[in-house]
Parts: structure tokens; sequence; C-alpha cells
């Protein structure tokens, strides 16, 4: 038995050894790939490239950051800033702070505006406005 534990606390120790060597694992890539690097229990709203495209506001998202505190914008770099240049002054105008993700991910997401914390459980994506610009840009 004693070897069995000498060897579970080797492994640990290698563990710890990698981490400091390579960083922390992150937690969900998958979604962080999808969602400009925040996951989906985060995210108040998000909206399709197309949609951020889309000419003016979603008045949705002036809701959201008009209401809601400790959010964060995130903004894929991908799309050109002219697209997007009237959310960050929305956002700048209540204080939100925001990051251009040019992570080299490609996403069918333009635009999220999520939470530090969680604030949805579910696995149910609610957070999006599924309008006609929504559904071709996701291939519906």
């Amino acid at each position: 038995m004693k070897g069995g534990t000498n060897m579970q606390q080797k492994s640990k120790l290698e563990q710890v050894l990698l981490q400091g060597i390579r960083g922390m694992a992150e937690t969900l890539p998958e979604e962080r790939a999808l969602f400009l690097s925040t996951i989906s229990e985060r995210i108040y709203l998000a909206l399709t490239n197309k949609q951020v495209i889309h000419k003016g506001m979603y008045p949705e998202a002036i809701d959201v950051m008009s209401s809601k505190k400790d959010l964060h914008l995130f903004l894929n770099g991908e799309l050109s800033y002219n697209i997007y240049s009237n959310y960050i002054k929305e956002a700048s105008k209540h204080n939100i702070p925001f990051t251009i993700v040019n992570d080299g991910h490609d996403t069918p997401i333009g635009l999220v505006l999520a939470s530090s914390t969680a604030i949805n459980s579910g696995k149910e994506y609610t957070f999006f406005i599924e309008d006609e610009t929504f559904k071709r840009d996701m291939g519906e």
C-alpha cells in the first residue's frame, strides 16, 4: 500500500510541476473558442457576426448594458472596427470594459455580453436573439 501512495504523490508532484511550466489547464476550451474566450454560463447576450454587422444596434444589447452590473463586452476581432464601434461607444457610456478577441478560432459569434461569474446554469442557450439574421448565420 505504501508504494501506491508514493506513486500518487509522485504523480501529483508531476502535475504541479507541469502546471507551473505550462500554466493552468483551460476550462471548457470548446466553449471559449465559440464564445470569444468566455463560457456559456456567464453570458447575458450573444450576437452572431451577421447580427453585429446588422445596421444599428440591437436594443437588447443596450438593455443589458444599461441594466446589468459586472459586465464585460467581448467582440470578434475578425470583424472590422467600424462594424462594432457603436457597441464600444455604448459600453463606454456604462463603464463596461471590452476585449477585442483575435484568438484564431473560427466562430459565428460576433459579440458577447458576459458576467465574470456564472449567471445561468442550464445548458440551453437562451441568450441568443433568434431572428432571421441569426437563423441565416447559424445555418438553420
